[in-house]
């Protein structure tokens, strides 16, 4: 077996029984169909996201050509001294003013970038009382992500060869669900969890098979991710309810709250706890299927008890690992908020019942549940199925015929010599 048919573990296929294939478009083809048509019911009459709104500054971009520091002014006892003072002269390279030079204020303000002469950079055009300013945002990054994306996409097909490639057509065929039917569904008004569980199916269907192929190994990994998906959206809606969770519990979602009155926060909370879980799932469902198939494989004579025990020890080493990889992606995202809670000696208790801790021990608790249900679920119908496979009927071997011989010609033959 080459390393192009290997994901996470050896990667093989169930020996087909009879009827497989047909039990795998009837699981199939219902699946599609429910699918396709929830996106055709919640499909965003407007299916453009908008980048910014008409009525706000104008973005231009630009080369800063020299930067000019000078002394800060004095501030009122008290306040914040200010840093980094002085002007930058940058000649624009985008805009109605494009080729021109002109001069802004360094940036200056927590967060701020800091810029050298020779940095592509961003800045806002704001007219007032019919004079122009510019004001330096951000800086460019568009090349060096792009190198990095190239970086990303040559060691994948590298590694991974056409497995490879076929991984990075489901990452763009999810990069596109997400932005041309998730987002503006929701945005549109659509409810956030049909939006959410419609959308996931739709990512899984076509990731999973484009990845792994159409065979029986998928489709069980498919089965089982749905059925893990459910559990997580009931279960997602049970605890937010429970725990009173409104979904506004930070700047953005307090933003979002004020410019997309429409959007339900509860609705959007319960949809990130799905398709996040999503990520995790397909993994922990795709690997239970395999490892049944190769354990199927290496021993058939292994039956469903056997097969579901040694299978499910794996799993169990394989959600270990992946909780602790929850915790810690949470931890991370959420190291800013840790340092200031710390900083501001909060007690343990009231900590972790603040909307936003508590929001993502939600959003973590549920997500693991989902993730321990995939396992036996997963594993269940790939031994069962495998269980149920043609066993080769071995013949008895052939006697091998030994020739009568002739005591007459055996006689002649023996007189000649």
């Amino acid at each position: 077996m080459s390393p192009a048919d290997h994901h996470h573990h050896a990667h093989g296929d169930l020996p087909e029984f009879p009827g497989a294939r047909r039990l795998t478009l009837l699981m199939l083809i219902p699946a599609v169909l429910i699918t396709l048509v929830g996106m055709f019911l919640l499909w965003p009459g407007d299916t453009s996201v908008a980048a910014g709104g008409g009525d706000g500054p104008v973005q231009v971009t630009g080369e800063v050509v020299a930067v000019q520091p000078a002394p800060c002014p004095q501030v009122p006892e008290g306040d914040q001294p200010l840093e980094n003072c002085g002007t930058v002269s940058v000649r624009l390279t985008s805009g109605a003013a494009s080729g021109t030079q002109i001069t802004t204020d360094v940036p200056n303000g927590p967060g701020a970038p800091e810029v050298a002469a020779g940095d592509d950079v961003e800045l806002l055009q704001l007219n007032a009382e019919g004079e122009t300013t510019y004001a330096i945002s951000d800086h460019q990054r568009g090349t060096e992500l792009w190198a990095l994306g190239a970086a990303f996409a040559l060691a994948v097909i590298a590694f991974g060869r056409w497995r490879g490639v076929t991984a990075l057509a489901g990452l763009g065929v999810t990069f596109g669900i997400l932005v041309w039917f998730i987002v503006p569904a929701i945005l549109d008004g659509r409810s956030p969890v049909l939006v959410a569980v419609v959308g996931a199916a739709a990512i899984m269907l076509i990731v999973l098979y484009l990845t792994h192929g159409l065979s029986m190994t998928t489709t069980i990994a498919v089965a089982g991710t749905l059925a893990s998906l459910a559990i997580t959206a009931i279960l997602a809606a049970i605890a937010t309810g429970a725990v009173h969770l409104t979904g506004v519990a930070d700047e953005t979602s307090n933003f979002l709250t004020i410019t997309q009155g429409d959007v339900n926060m509860r609705g959007l909370l319960l949809a990130g706890i799905v398709i996040g879980s999503l990520g995790v799932l397909d993994d922990v469902t795709v690997t239970q299927s395999a490892t049944v198939t190769e354990l199927a494989t290496a021993n058939p004579a292994y039956g469903f008890r056997r097969l579901y025990g040694a299978a499910t020890r794996i799993g169990r080493a394989h959600i270990a690992s992946v909780i602790n990889t929850i915790v810690l992606a949470y931890a991370g995202a959420s190291l800013p908020l840790m340092l200031l809670f710390a900083a501001g000696d909060t007690p343990v208790g009231e900590l972790l019942t603040t909307q936003l801790i508590a929001q993502e021990l939600v959003r973590s608790a549920v997500g693991t549940i989902g993730l321990v249900a995939a396992v036996p679920i997963t594993t269940a119908l790939a031994a069962l199925l495998a269980t149920r496979r043609a066993r080769p009927v071995v013949p008895p071997p052939a006697r091998v015929e030994r020739p009568v011989e002739d005591p007459w010609a055996a006689f002649v033959d023996r007189a000649d010599q």
